[in-house]
């Protein structure tokens, strides 16, 4: 039976630091580095201040420095961010209020290529970025 991404994103798997076996994504062969878990990648997008977004690669730089890497595996990475994404999706399609899941919005833009593949659409994406963005249209507590 296939898993729920929920189930994905709560994947017992470590993360690992060790040299990375090739050159991809502007990482160099030999460098160390990151192999984040979902948890850890889930973490870290949660804990950014709303209004604040940021791109992939500083979000695989800032990874990398927390854990004592020079650089996060990029192909590791595009995985559990849509992991992140859809469990987060997920879980707000099953009634968990807007401000209590993760805000992969704050990572992944709108044009993304992970984001036109996410089952929440482009739309949702855009529309969380620029409710994050305004005071006015923050989700209502309560």
């Amino acid at each position: 039976m296939k898993k729920s991404w929920a189930e994905r994103l709560n994947s017992p798997a470590p993360h690992v630091v060790k040299p990375a076996p090739m050159e991809i994504a502007g990482m160099k062969k030999g460098e160390i580095m990151l192999v984040p878990s979902p948890r850890i990648v889930d973490a870290f997008i949660r804990a950014i201040p709303r209004g604040t977004s940021m791109d992939v690669r500083t979000l695989r730089r800032k990874l990398a420095r927390r854990y004592k890497a020079e650089v996060t595996c990029p192909i590791t990475m595009g995985f559990h961010l849509r992991t992140v994404a859809e469990a987060a999706y997920e879980a707000y399609t099953r009634g968990t209020r807007l401000e209590d899941i993760t805000p992969f919005w704050r990572v992944l833009a709108p044009d993304a290529p992970t984001t036109k593949r996410l089952a929440c659409g482009t739309a949702f994406v855009a529309v969380q970025r620029a409710r994050d963005q305004s005071p006015s249209l923050a989700p209502q507590s309560g």
